[in-house]
């Protein structure tokens, strides 16, 4: 092996020598355990004939794994302080790895393919809570070369992400994640092998894109697929009759349309799953939704910011 991991104290020490300190408002807690990177690669399955998008690459802890796979990176990150030392790291940590790294300070949430000249096959990071899912919808809506993602986050995105129709955490990350592939579980990861120490765990998920999509992936149907989406979870424990009220103009009118999508009107939005939205739209093709001003991204993590961004898109 060519390529020296990052430990606890080689963190500590490199941000010290930077005088650095991580930021709250970027979500910075940084992976120390050689175990949980490498976990982490393998798991996602990147190779040497990847080209993997990383995003927030901090101290490089998890790029150093990844180039150790043999795989190309492109490491987005928003602090220009960690950006501009990150070259230097993987240089001193390992040899001619660093002709397979390219490094951008950018904002991953306006990050555009116009920003890569080749794009990537695959995603992978430790996204913190306040991003983390409209940074996958953003990536994944953007990138239709990405085949396979594999991301650490907070326990309760992982929750989301992964739930089923009709689990309590089901919800409009959950759907809307499975119109680009299909989602699992990759188990959890402890508090204690970050710097610094979060007070929750995290959890990894690894999204597949279809290999062949089931239903068209053009932008104009994804916002209207996602605009119903948004109508059906606007207030849960409401019968789907209810919910598209407003949407269809009455509740008898609502009602036609979902019988039309072979959807009994009485379900609730909490049971129905992406295909369900889909046949929704499309059997009612000439019925278009009347998108809602999408809510404002804010900077902390709060009790209701993850709802905020999940319904964005």
């Amino acid at each position: 092996m060519t390529i020296r991991l990052l430990g606890r104290t080689e963190i500590r020490h490199l941000a010290k020598s930077i005088d650095f300190r991580p930021r709250k408002s970027f979500g910075q807690n940084f992976v120390h355990d050689a175990n949980t990177v490498r976990r982490i690669v393998s798991a996602s399955g990147v190779n040497r004939n990847d080209h993997v998008l990383e995003v927030g690459p901090g101290l490089g802890s998890l790029t150093l794994a990844l180039l150790d796979r043999g795989s190309r990176v492109t490491a987005v990150e928003i602090d220009p302080v960690l950006a501009e030392q990150l070259p230097t790291t993987v240089a001193d940590h390992s040899h001619s790895e660093i002709n397979r790294l390219h490094v951008l300070n950018r904002d991953i949430l306006t990050f555009q393919r116009e920003d890569l000249t080749d794009e990537p096959t695959a995603l992978v990071a430790n996204l913190p809570y306040n991003v983390a899912v409209p940074a996958l919808l953003h990536l994944l809506a953007e990138f239709p070369s990405i085949r396979t993602v594999m991301v650490m986050v907070q326990a309760e995105v992982a929750e989301r992400l992964a739930a089923e129709p009709g689990g309590k955490d089901y919800g409009v990350p959950s759907v809307k994640v499975r119109f680009f592939g299909n989602v699992r579980r990759y188990g959890m990861v402890s508090p204690t092998v970050f710097w610094p120490i979060p007070r929750v765990y995290s959890g990894l998920v690894r999204i597949d894109r279809y290999e062949t999509s089931p239903w068209p992936t053009d932008p104009e149907f994804r916002q209207q697929v996602f605009e119903l989406i948004d109508v059906a979870f606007a207030q849960r424990r409401k019968t789907a009759r209810n919910a598209f009220a407003e949407w269809a103009g009455s509740g008898n009118e609502s009602a036609s349309r979902l019988l039309a999508a072979s959807i009994d009107p009485s379900r609730r939005g909490e049971t129905l799953g992406v295909a369900d939205f889909v046949r929704l739209l499309q059997r009612n093709a000439d019925w278009h939704v009347v998108p809602k001003p999408a809510p404002a991204v804010t900077a902390e993590p709060t009790a209701d910011g993850l709802e905020s961004h999940i319904t964005s898109s």
